[in-house]
């Protein structure tokens, strides 16, 4: 049996995107479900939260949501999910989101999908779990942000051992297969290598 038995994704729910950002949410949804992988999600009905979700559970996957009772009208909480659990916090939110998870799928998404990818981000790098985090760079959206961190590494304000569990891609197929090769096998967030900081020295 495989590690990776579920991904949390994260996505946009906005209705007003460009029709092409949809597709790969779709295509990451029925992938998920054609490899047996529960996608766990925010639980939301709209944009491409709610592309993906509807998609994985067409093709005949499991879909766990993850919903706050303030969003649950605002991002039309959505009942065809399998499981869909209403919390009162969007910090229980986030912390059933990573706990659900064996790894991560990154899909083009505004700050809320910014907070949830760096709040999981640092949770691997000071070593609060061990799972992996893909980002689809669909139609180049991402490229700031993995421009955003290649600069913080040449600055030193991160470590480069940030790229050994962080990886973007344009495509979904091999995102996932990276996902199950890490989530099979995780990397150690060694501090002395992941930290800004560096190794402990001598006082």
């Amino acid at each position: 049996m495989h590690a990776l038995r579920s991904v949390t994704l994260y996505c946009s729910s906005s209705r007003s995107l460009d029709p092409h950002f949809a597709v790969a949410a779709r295509a990451a949804g029925e992938l998920l479900a054609r490899r047996g992988i529960t996608l766990v999600y925010g639980g939301g009905g709209l944009g491409l939260m709610g592309e993906a979700a509807r998609a994985c559970k067409a093709a005949g996957g499991r879909v766990e949501g993850i919903i706050t009772r303030k969003f649950l009208d605002l991002e039309q909480g959505w009942d065809g999910c399998d499981e869909l659990v209403v919390v009162e916090t969007m910090r229980e939110r986030k912390r059933l989101l990573v706990e659900r998870a064996d790894g991560f799928l990154v899909l083009p998404g505004g700050l809320g999908t910014y907070e949830e990818f760096f709040e999981t981000l640092v949770g691997r790098q000071i070593g609060d779990h061990a799972k992996p985090i893909a980002v689809l760079d669909d139609h180049s959206y991402y490229l700031p942000l993995k421009a955003l961190i290649d600069h913080a590494v040449k600055e030193r304000f991160v470590r480069e051992a940030v790229w050994e569990i962080l990886h973007f891609g344009t495509a979904l197929e091999p995102l996932v297969d990276w996902l199950e090769r890490h989530a099979a096998a995780p990397v150690h967030a060694d501090p002395d290598r992941f930290l800004p900081m560096g190794p402990k020295t001598d006082r």
